[in-house]
């Protein structure tokens, strides 16, 4: 090593060294100037507080929802199309609501037409459901509030159920209106705790049915248990259960996902057929998918976090400005201190430094602050979907304090400015 290259590290490290000093000799006198002025720092806090809180708080219990819809939410199958008189998701008045009411039912022979005509699917299948039900067993009986839902052989995928044990219904089940039935946990746990329930006879609202399967949990969604039911075949379903306003939901699975759209464009188009409408007559049914409920789920959370940011920004603009008054008034109140450091060396830039890291400091205090609050309180959703993990949005995070970090800055340049332009003389004589 030459005597020329020694002196060029000495002088880096010297460097390093005395920027490090500086900014550490700055952030305690940042830490020195919001502590002598602790009350009306805290004032100043709050708006950043509120703003960040505001957007952080939003976003972390809309992520916890989007995890719950993403995993909990597949009503349906894979790929799997779903046919039904009323949207699954209804907005609006109960006017608008009406004209849903006064579209025809769709029927279990509606139902079996469609399945003639869709011969490309692999499936085409039909399901209802009801609650309210009492599930007896011997001496045992379930609360008067599990759900009954008859499907045909393939209603198990068509709704995202899987079989844990027994067997599925065959054709035979369905055509001869056989009283079978298949349990969700929550009743196999409440009726046969330490029996094996195949083969046994349950009662259901006084009509026996046979034990043949049981199914896989699927836990909880939003606060409400999905294993809480029960399923018998769609024809027996329609015989003991439909009344006048029972209309059937119809489910059809396309061959692949590249063929979706084509087999839901077909779907339409004899559906139409099957309904006997025109060719001027709107449809008179729905037509979604798991991407089209978590699409509109999106809509729908869109127009809050809009709300939340609208929240955040004017809480910020208003913070910055409580920002930029408290650092005016601490550049008036330390005229004098500011005349003593430029006396005894130090620069214009030390002087902008300080008051700026200050203004910066102060703002990042009351984003982390709003953060931990934020994180905290958007995660109170998973006490209510309690299979749902806590969610911390890493992203908006780093978005809330970098903003927190622009405020600072933006609000804290001009009284840092002024009191770097102060002249030592005329601040040694302040009084």
């Amino acid at each position: 090593m030459t005597i020329l290259d020694f002196q060029r590290k000495w002088e880096s490290s010297m460097y390093i060294r005395t920027s490090f000093k500086t900014f550490s000799d700055a952030f305690f006198m940042a830490l020195e100037a919001i502590r002598d002025n602790l009350l009306r720092s805290i004032l100043t806090l709050l708006g950043i507080v509120i703003g960040v809180f505001a957007i952080i708080a939003v976003m972390t219990a809309i992520r916890t929802l989007e995890s719950s819809i993403n995993t909990g939410l597949n009503v349906f199958g894979s790929d799997v199309i779903f046919v039904q008189k009323s949207p699954v998701i209804q907005m609006g008045d109960h006017n608008s609501r009406r004209k849903y009411w006064r579209r025809p039912n769709i029927t279990y022979a509606m139902a079996l037409e469609l399945r003639d005509r869709i011969l490309g699917a692999e499936f085409v299948s039909a399901q209802d459901g009801t609650g309210g039900k009492t599930i007896h067993y011997k001496k045992e009986s379930t609360n008067p509030n599990v759900g009954v839902q008859g499907v045909d052989e393939f209603g198990l995928e068509a709704l995202n159920h899987k079989l844990d044990y027994g067997r599925n219904f065959i054709p035979e089940d369905i055509e001869y209106n056989r009283r079978v039935v298949i349990l969700g946990t929550d009743v196999i746990q409440k009726l046969f705790p330490y029996q094996d329930p195949i083969n046994q006879t349950i009662s259901i609202n006084g009509l026996g049915f046979d034990v043949i399967g049981a199914l896989q949990r699927k836990g909880e969604m939003f606060g409400q248990s999905q294993d809480n039911f029960v399923i018998i075949p769609i024809t027996a379903y329609l015989q003991y259960y439909s009344n006048r306003w029972t209309s059937l939901g119809i489910s059809i699975k396309a061959p692949d996902g590249e063929s979706f759209d084509m087999t839901k464009d077909e779907v339409i188009d004899q559906m139409r057929i099957v309904r006997g409408l025109g060719p001027q007559d709107e449809n008179d049914f729905e037509v979604t998918s798991n991407d089209a409920l978590i699409d509109t789920f999106g809509s729908f959370t869109a127009g809050i976090k809009m709300f939340a940011g609208a929240v955040s920004v004017i809480a910020l603009v208003v913070a910055g400005i409580g920002i930029m008054n408290i650092m005016l008034v601490s550049v008036s109140e330390r005229i004098k201190e500011i005349g003593v450091r430029k006396a005894i060396g130090a620069t214009r830039n030390n002087i902008l430094f300080q008051f700026l890291l200050e203004a910066v400091f102060l703002s990042l205090i009351g984003g982390v602050i709003g953060v931990l609050l934020g994180v905290g309180v958007g995660n109170m959703v998973t006490l209510v979907m309690k299979n749902v993990a806590p969610v911390i949005p890493i992203d908006w995070v780093f978005i809330g304090l970098g903003v927190c970090s622009f405020i600072g800055i933006v609000f804290g340049i001009y009284p840092a400015y002024k009191a770097a332009g102060l002249d030592p003389i005329e601040s040694l004589r302040h009084e």
